[in-house]
């Protein structure tokens, strides 16, 4: 698809995740996430707690960012470390939600997370829970990733389809440990990854 229907599906997905973050400041979301929750942890086995801990240092700031740099770096092209400008203004809106939308994260007696290990970007606690940074930074990642393979004229058909397939699986695991772990609301991941949909297919006008 054309880079500039993609900006401009970009605005229109960051103006959903607007009309969105501002339902979740009037609490419309708060039956539907204690219900979301209680269900997923109902239905998963404790089993998977280091599983799903697992993705929650994958979704770090410190690595995802890392993981940019080095994808940059591999595609040797100056212009695409633009990519970097919505990057960051990921962080300043994912801030600004968390200050100014009043939404308080799950209870402690939903939290799951069991790696004796975090990194220094989880401990930073602006205030409510919204947006879940980890689902923006994801599928702001995965934005970008499916259009390099989608464009790819090195991949056939099948191999596009089997790479977009992981990274579509990656997505589904890491929104669900938002949620499993007891660290977001299901509002919190949908609003972070309108969020990082929105950036990501906004900062496709550098490739």
């Amino acid at each position: 698809m054309n880079k500039k229907k993609l900006f401009v599906i970009g605005i229109l997905v960051f103006l959903i995740f607007v009309s969105v973050s501002y339902l979740v400041h009037k609490d419309l979301f708060t039956q539907f996430d204690f219900n979301t929750t209680v269900r997923i942890q109902d239905q998963i086995s404790r089993r998977f707690d280091t599983f799903f801990s697992v993705f929650s240092l994958l979704g770090s700031t410190e690595l995802v960012t890392l993981f940019l740099i080095v994808l940059i770096i591999i595609l040797r092209k100056l212009k695409r470390i633009l990519i970097f400008v919505p990057y960051f203004m990921s962080f300043i809106i994912e801030l600004y939600g968390k200050i100014f939308v009043i939404h308080p994260g799950p209870p402690f007696m939903f939290f799951r997370y069991d790696i004796p290990f975090s990194f220094p970007s989880s401990y930073v606690q602006p205030g409510s829970s919204y947006p879940s940074g980890h689902s923006t930074r994801t599928l702001f990642i995965s934005v970008v990733l499916m259009f390099m393979i989608g464009s790819s004229t090195k991949l056939s058909r099948f191999h596009k389809t089997v790479f977009i397939s992981l990274v579509l699986i990656f997505d589904i695991t890491m929104l669900v440990s938002r949620v499993y772990l007891g660290e977001h609301w299901a509002s919190d991941v949908i609003g972070g990854g309108l969020l990082g949909v929105s950036l990501g297919l906004i900062s496709l006008i550098a490739f």
